[in-house]
């Protein structure tokens, strides 16, 4: 029997072994590597460079022998369509990357947008360092691409975390173009499918056991700024605390756009707060079960927003006639607790950023964590965070606890009978200067931040309209702040501006129209929606014309507030008819009765 050899053949999908003999054929040993590879018998071509040089052709002529292939060389296959010429192979560094990613997947418009950017740091020629013309270029003024971590340490402030995009084109550097390159998402699970022995806890091997994991300080950071548009947004959040003493939590609703002044960077935009139901104490949060969840998500898609991150408050009053909170969160104490660090990794899980370059089609995440805490100063700051992608591998796996007593320390699970938990670990330096390597039970939950800087604009920013007399927020129901018609009358009659667009632009009344249980306008709200979107006046006067709105005009006329302007809807909208053939509330039961009828058909009462 003939001698057995093992030839590496190397993809772009990764390196794999066949078993082969000295005296097989060419076109047999292509047939094996076809079925390895998943590859019809034409659809790849094998070299034995790199370069493309020394084809491997299906000759039943030619043995491996004489071909002067032997145990444990490297091959290199390409798939047809990337088989051209390597100029063509090195001309474009997405191309490459592509071959390891998922390529149908459809990334966030910032992320194309970024991707084409050139994303180099341009700098002008030194009058006393560069001795050239002013065509010219040297090591003083040449552009530095936008990983290069001393530019970065010299900003002011200094950025420890270069963007996702930056890290990228650090990737795909070099004279490779990062061909081969993926970005592979870390697992804490056994792989399935291992046949060679008994699933655990009987049994388990190198194949399928999990790597260990040493907690590292993560290079980049997904998003590099968090920026509320306006001080209203911010403050109608806070009120919650200052009335009741007691923490609350929302989410951030906005947009990704560039950051500027990082190069490739990211921001998110936050244009508006949704407040879920929730039970809120001084010192803890409990997140209710929120059937509304979904048609806020599709509301705010429809006005061009998303869901960009979380925030919740952490404040103790320190002294109530300055006005001053506690400055709880510092080096000396912790910035996130190991218990908010799950919580985020949670939602960055669930939030995933879309990405063509990993198998996977997703990797990391966008979704941000905003906290009101106490500053230095003892005034109220905002602090921005988000959790490393470790972190997020061992939540979603759920192989990190948080220590009831240290509140800055996570616990790595160990393995059990129903778990196989990889060993975690971190890096440390001891009392005699030495760097040494610690079982992570405990874990300094540092390991996991990556802090965001979060700022307001100097010129403010009005996705919606500010009202001295705003609608109510939902879910304020313990401050006695209800939406109801009730709330929308009063409001529609402290508002009389004769902009409708104005009036209408709130984020929280919109959400009232659309979730309310009397007439929700989930199906018939497009319209509006599209005209608060793109400040179209026109359009929201044409919605002010449907039977719609008239319905609600006379619903809220039903509890006693008379809505400015209301006579006069025949004049403006079109004809009175219109106004009066709409459904009426009884004034005695609130039930919706049909046009026409003069007696509620509910409790049989006259309708005036």
């Amino acid at each position: 029997m003939a001698e057995s050899i093992i030839i590496r053949v190397q993809s772009p999908d990764g390196v794999k072994r066949i078993t082969a003999t000295k005296r097989e054929t060419a076109a047999t040993f292509l047939k094996k590597v076809a079925k390895e590879f998943g590859f019809q018998n034409n659809g790849f071509s094998v070299y034995i460079n790199r370069n493309k040089t020394g084809e491997i052709t299906a000759s039943s002529n030619k043995s491996l022998n004489l071909l002067k292939i032997k145990h444990g060389d490297l091959l290199f296959l390409f798939p047809s369509n990337l088989a051209g010429p390597s100029s063509e192979m090195e001309t474009s560094a997405p191309q490459g990357l592509k071959a390891c990613g998922a390529p149908n997947v459809v990334e966030d418009e910032i992320d194309q947008y970024l991707s084409r950017q050139d994303g180099k740091i341009y700098r002008s020629r030194d009058p006393q360092l560069c001795r050239h013309g002013p065509l010219g270029k040297c090591v003083h003024c040449v552009p530095l691409e936008p990983f290069d971590e001393d530019y970065l340490n010299h900003l002011e402030p200094p950025v420890k975390h270069m963007s996702f995009h930056a890290y990228i084109r650090k990737l795909t550097g070099g004279a490779d173009k990062g061909k081969f390159v993926a970005l592979e998402n870390i697992s804490c699970k056994i792989k399935s499918g291992c046949e060679g022995h008994l699933p655990w806890p009987n049994g388990i091997c190198t194949k399928c056991q999990p790597s260990a994991i040493t907690l590292n300080r993560q290079k980049y950071r997904h998003v590099d700024n968090i920026m509320f548009e306006n001080h209203t947004v911010a403050d109608r959040f806070l009120d919650f605390w200052r009335k009741t003493g007691n923490q609350h939590f929302g989410y951030l609703y906005g947009r990704y756009t560039e950051h500027k002044d990082i190069p490739l960077g990211i921001r998110a935009e936050v244009a508006a707060i949704y407040e879920p139901p929730q039970i809120g104490t001084q010192n803890s949060l409990e997140l209710l079960e929120d059937p509304k969840a979904e048609v806020v998500d599709e509301i705010a898609a429809k006005l061009g927003l998303r869901k960009v991150g979380w925030i919740f408050t952490d404040l103790v009053s320190e002294d109530t006639r300055k006005g001053t909170v506690r400055y709880s969160r510092n080096k000396d104490t912790y910035f996130l607790s190991s218990e908010e660090c799950i919580t985020a990794g949670d939602f960055q899980n669930k939030h995933p950023n879309i990405c063509r370059l990993s198998p996977d089609g997703h990797f990391g995440s966008k979704f941000v964590t905003a906290v009101a805490t106490g500053g230095p100063d003892n005034q109220v700051h905002f602090e921005g965070y988000q959790v490393s992608n470790q972190c997020m591998a061992l939540v979603r796996d759920e192989c990190l606890l948080p220590c009831k007593d240290a509140p800055e320390l996570g616990y790595a699970k160990e393995s059990s009978s129903e778990q196989y938990v990889p060993d975690v670990f971190y890096k440390d330096i001891d009392k005699f200067g030495n760097e040494i390597t610690q079982l992570a039970r405990p874990l300094p939950v540092e390991y996991l931040i990556i802090d965001i800087t979060t700022t307001f604009p100097k010129d403010p920013v009005y996705t919606f309209s500010i009202s001295q007399n705003p609608f109510p927020i939902e879910n304020r129901d313990v401050l006695g702040e209800t939406q109801d018609f009730h709330s929308l009358a009063t409001y529609l009659s402290q508002n009389t501006s004769s902009v409708f667009l104005d009036t209408i632009s709130d984020f929280h009344l919109l959400l009232f129209l659309v979730t309310n249980d009397v007439m929700p306008l989930q199906d018939s709200i497009s319209l509006l929606l599209e005209a608060v979107r793109t400040r179209n006046e026109e359009l929201a006067q044409t919605w002010k014309k449907s039977e719609q709105w008239a319905t609600i005009e006379q619903l809220c006329s039903t509890v006693g507030v008379q809505l400015p302007g209301l006579q006069e809807y025949g004049a403006v909208g079109g004809s009175t008819h219109a106004a009066s053939s709409a459904m009426w509330a009884c004034q005695h039961c609130t039930f919706m009765n049909q046009p026409g009828t003069g007696h509620c058909e509910m409790c049989s009462l006259p309708r005036t």
